[in-house]
Formats: C-alpha cells, structure tokens, sequence
C-alpha cells in the first residue's frame, strides 16, 4: 500500500489537489494484518515522502502524506489492536506525526493547485492556438482517461520537468546516482550526530518540518569537506535545533525585506532545487593578504630586467620521461577524480513491471555480489542443514529503489526455518541508519529453490510494508540455485492474508500465488552498486 509506480510518461502534466487525493484514498486495507505491520507501513509512507520532498516532487509528496493520514486516522485507530499495550506507544507516535504533517499539507495545497492551474492556462491558450492538434490527441486518449485511467496506464504522479528513463538502460547512471547520493546522506547523517543530535530529536523534527536547510548545510560537494568545515557545519546545526542562527545566515537575511509572519507554528524545510547547492564559500569580501601597491610612494620602482645576453643563455628545461601509470594508480586517480554534477530530483526512473491489478512496481536495482557474500556468510550453518536469513535494506533515490545495505540479525534456525529475534532492535537500527526494509533473502540448505508455504506468509508481512518487496531464496546444492520472487497481487497477497491454516507446510489454491520478479520483473542486477553488511549476530 506504499508508493507505487514512477514516471511512466516522462514529464506529466500536473495534477490538482482534489485529484492528488483521489489516487491516495486508492490503497487496500486488510483489519486482519498485525498492527505492528501496518505501523511500519505508515512509517515506511513518511520516509518516502520525505525523499520526494527533497527531491523537489511536491505532488508525491502530497499524496504520501495524506495516504499516510488517511491511514492512521481512518483505519489503525479502529484496528483491533489498537488497544494493545504493545503497540500503543507506536500508534500514539503515527498520530503525533499526522498532527505535524497537516500543516506541512495545508503549506503544499496551494503551491501545487497554483501549478495545475498555470498549466491548464497555458493548455488552453495553445488549444486555442492549434484546435485541430489537439483535438486529434483527445479523440485518441481523453483528459480524463489520461489524468485517472486505470493504475497501469496512470503509473503514478511526476514531478514535472525530470527526465524520464529506463531502468534496463541506465544501469550505469543508477549506479552514479547511488554512489553519489548515499554518500551525501551518509555525511549529513555522521554530522548531525556528532553535532550531539540524537535519532529522536532528529526524527521529531524531521517529521515536524523545523530542520529548515539542515541537510543542505552538510552535503556540499564532498570534496570540499575537510575537517573544519564538518566542524562548523555541526555547529551550524547544533544551533538550529536551539533556535539559533549562524552569523552568515543573520547577515544574509538583514539585506532583503522579511517576509510575513505565517500563521503555522512550524518552519517548514525549502524544496531544494536543481542549482541549490554549492561550495560553502563565503561571498563576503575578505581583507587582502599583503598591503596594496601604493603608486604615491617614490621609493616603490620595478625591478630592474636582466639583460638580454643573460635571458639568451638560459635554457628551456628537460622535458621529463613519460612512465606508465600503473593499474593501482589509475585506480586512485579515478577515485578522486569528481564525480559528475548528478541531482536526483533530475531524473525519474520508469516502472519496470507492473502488478497483475495493473499498478505499476518501481524498480529495485540489486548488487551482484551481495548473493555470494550472503553465502559465504551462511556456509556454516548450510554445512550443518540451517537456514540463514538477512534483510535487504536500501534508500529511495529517483523514483527508483536500490539495495545498499545487508543487514544480518539475531535469529534461531532449523533445517526448515529460519525466524528473526529481537526484531525491535533491528528496526532500531535500520532506522537509525535512515534505511528502508526492501525485502529478505534466505537460504534453503538441502531444498529447492521455491517459496514454502512458511516463506509466503513470512514474505506477505515485508509485501504489506512496501508493494515492492523482494524475496531471495538460495539453494546452493540445487540448480537453479537461486531466484528473487514476490507474491502476485491478485490472488497471492490476499489468499496468503485471509489464510488460515496452520502448520509448518500447507497448500494454497491459487497455483500462480507468486511470481518471478528478476526475469522478466522489476528488480535489476546493477554492477558497480555498493553495498555494506551489518552483522546484528557479533556481538561487540
């Protein structure tokens, strides 16, 4: 029930906020799936949504976060396990988020109708301009069958002005953005929290909307942060959250007019734009380094040039001998060359596949290497007919998803299974890494490569949180060896939902309950993609 779909028709015209809200109350609700499922749902909606922003797409933005209300306020209040101490604290937090996110809603409503209504204007003038064009192009899709065609032709709301590509043949280009991007999140996230932030103020303020430009402070260009400029821009920080200002920002806002004070309560961040950042140098005119020449003073003349029999006998120095570079040191200069200028909110990554209800699934581009890593870090106990599992976590970068992130907990195994424990630290901790759960993998030590009826109902939990959600199953003495599946939705998602039955192996129905979502489908191997391991099983 989470975002779904990306850019299928490149730059789309805007949409207003009545029909923004039309697609977002359009998502499945099902009372029988845990709460603590639907609360990781809601939480997944307000990371995606924060990405959008900054990203600069306000209109998926929007539809998350009303998605997000509707959500909370209309169906987890009544859930019935509402009540539940276990999850009563984290329905109290959806609700406070709800609460800070209206403000953020009612500050977007007219920016984006602005938008719709600035279009349609400009439509209607080059109607009017060329009647017979346009009427061609409604005889063969009308303007209402385009802005609320079914899911599938309508794959889900861009922003206006990116450029809109193909996952199939950018794979390189996703491979820049991600290496580029993580590594500017990573930074304001290490600056933020040696700046003494801890994750709750963070979190809090984030959803309330009053860090205003504090990840922008923290993701110039890398190669222009050394030390000292980590240091001051965790200063800088520090005094945002106390309500402070920095003095450059205070000589900056004396020199234009102030604006209005804004009935909100709340100081909502800017949405970047393409050309927003830059080096962090300082336009303020610095004092000059040596005393200026001063042509007043008698005693100041040229010198004095050599003569030329001497300018003659000099010589032109040796030319040095060229020597090959080797491979280590060409490597080292690729790695600190600069990376080319890449913003995400420049392109949108197209749907790759479809659901079989015709909603459209963004794609997740996948390391190669994390599959035989993976196996190498479960060779012991598939030695000993054990199952391993891991988490497959990533970020939302450009319409697109991408796994950067191998996350192994606390688990129990047997021959057959394979159950994660202590699964509130590991939220903790991929939400303290600003992650997002993409799905799992696990082996089968002695079985085939399929889905058991136990990987089904485990899977629908991770499908539920994000549509998008994968599941890796290794059978590493089986040929195939391995695959990346995900339920079909319909029938699989709701036949594994209302099932009932119990035991470790049952049967389904439905014979096509899942399906393979490698090939064809909308996961790509992507070479070149980085990815870490966190090991939650080590203890320190």
């Amino acid at each position: 029930m989470a975002a779904r779909g990306g850019g299928g028709r490149g730059a789309s015209r805007p949409l207003n906020v009545e029909q923004i809200v039309q697609e977002a109350k359009s998502f499945d609700y099902n009372p029988h799936i845990p709460l603590r499922y639907w609360l990781r749902s809601a939480g997944t909606l307000l990371k995606e949504a924060e990405i959008y922003e900054s990203e600069g797409n306000q209109q998926q933005t929007y539809l998350l976060l009303f998605r997000h209300a509707q959500l909370v306020l209309n169906h987890l209040t009544t859930h019935p396990n509402a009540s539940s101490a276990d999850e009563k604290a984290g329905l109290l937090q959806a609700k406070k988020d709800v609460d800070n996110n209206l403000s953020k809603l009612d500050r977007l409503k007219p920016q984006i109708n602005k938008k719709y209504e600035h279009y349609e204007k400009l439509a209607k003038d080059r109607a009017a301009e060329t009647p017979h064009s346009l009427s061609r192009h409604a005889s063969s899709v009308s303007r209402e069958e385009w802005r609320f065609g079914d899911r599938g032709r309508r794959s889900s709301i861009d922003p206006v002005g990116t450029q809109s590509i193909a996952a199939s043949e950018n794979k390189d280009l996703a491979v820049k953005l991600a290496r580029s991007e993580i590594k500017r999140r990573a930074i304001a996230r290490k600056a933020t929290r040696q700046a003494g932030i801890s994750e709750e103020v963070e979190q809090e303020r984030r959803t309330a909307g009053l860090w205003g430009n504090w990840e922008e402070a923290f993701t110039n260009d890398e190669k222009d942060i050394d030390r000292d400029t980590l240091s001051r821009q965790m200063q800088n920080v520090r005094m945002q959250v106390d309500g402070k200002k920095d003095s450059s920002t205070r000589v900056q806002e004396g020199l234009r007019p102030r604006p209005p004070p804004s009935r909100s309560q709340y100081s909502y961040p800017t949405v970047p734009h393409q050309n927003q950042y830059h080096d962090g140098v300082s336009d303020a005119p610095r004092p000059p380094s040596e005393r200026p020449f001063n042509i007043a003073e008698p005693s100041r003349k040229p010198p004095t040039p050599p003569p030329k029999n001497d300018i003659q006998a000099l010589s032109a120095p040796l030319k040095p001998a060229k020597t090959p570079l080797q491979d280590h040191e060409l490597a080292a200069r690729r790695d600190s060359s600069p990376a080319p200028d890449l913003k995400p909110s420049g392109f949108t990554f197209k749907p790759s596949a479809f659901l079989e209800n015709g909603s459209p699934l963004r794609t997740i581009f996948l390391p190669p290497e994390l599959r035989q890593q993976f196996l190498s870090i479960a060779e012991t106990n598939t030695r000993n007919n054990l199952e391993t599992c891991g988490i497959l976590c990533g970020t939302l970068i450009s319409n697109a998803l991408f796994i950067s992130k191998l996350v192994i907990p606390e688990q129990k195994s047997t021959s057959d299974t394979c159950e994660t424990v202590n699964e509130n630290l590991l939220f903790d901790y991929v939400d303290g890494e600003d992650l997002m759960v993409l799905g799992w993998i696990h082996t089968h030590p002695t079985q085939t490569c399929f889905m058991s009826s136990r990987d089904l109902h485990t899977h629908s939990g991770y499908q539920v949180m994000i549509p998008e959600s994968i599941a890796i199953v290794c059978a590493p003495t089986k040929s195939p060896d391995w695959g990346v599946f995900r339920l079909t939705d319909p029938p699989g998602m709701k036949s594994v939902l209302n099932c009932t039955q119990s035991g470790l192996f049952h049967p389904h129905a439905e014979t096509n309950i899942y399906t393979d979502a490698l090939r064809p489908g909308h996961v790509f191997e992507a070479k070149g993609l980085e990815y870490d391991v966190h090991d939650m099983r080590l203890k320190s």
